[in-house]
């Protein structure tokens, strides 16, 4: 029998309440709200914030990767928590489908982006553009030479700003079904709906 080494993720996942969360079938959707000023779920990836790292480990559990910014006091932020994933369905489509990473959109914590280059959550959200919170970035199912690639040109997909739940579960569907591969997301609510 070979035992696998450990992994950072594996010994984050350790962290209290972490078992019981994972062992449980329905999402407890109680967010708690941080020093910070932001409501985290309780589902919400633990990282060391290095994203190519967080990019592999969601590939081999069969996940994708989200990451949800947010800044302290924005309203659309607080709806997201409250309504979007207050709603079972679409909290356990999400957790059972996608890891995602919250970040600050003003924040100070140390990022290694998939270049290796490391940077403020805040420098690293001009990297990207970000300028509406919430926005979700998603990424490819695989890192593979997602390093050459200019920094927008990694996303498959962006939700810039609050969607209504129904739109809000359509667009995790379309990255977890890749229609962004077929089309807009616009052509898939359209086909969908």
């Amino acid at each position: 029998m070979h035992l696998r080494r450990p992994t950072r993720r594996d010994v984050l996942a350790l962290a209290p309440g972490a078992a019981l969360a994972a062992s449980c079938g329905e999402v407890v959707a109680e967010p708690a709200l941080g020093d910070d000023g932001l409501y985290r779920e309780p589902w919400f990836l633990q990282s060391f914030l290095d994203l190519r790292e967080d990019l592999d480990s969601s590939a081999a559990g069969g996940k994708r990767l989200a990451i949800m910014w947010e800044l302290r006091g924005c309203p659309y932020c607080r709806e997201t928590h409250l309504v979007n994933f207050a709603d079972t369905g679409i909290a356990n489509y999400i957790r059972d489908n996608f890891e995602v990473l919250q970040l600050n959109l003003i924040g100070s914590r140390k990022v290694t982006d998939f270049d290796r280059q490391e940077l403020s959550e805040k420098d690293l959200a001009q990297k990207y553009g970000i300028r509406f919170t919430p926005t979700f970035q998603f990424f490819p199912p695989s890192s593979s030479g997602i390093e050459k690639q200019e920094p927008m040109a990694r996303e498959v997909a962006r939700a810039p700003g609050y969607l209504k739940p129904p739109h809000f579960l359509a667009m995790f569907r379309f990255v977890r079904e890749r229609a962004y591969e077929r089309g807009s997301f616009r052509d898939f609510l359209a086909a969908s709906g």
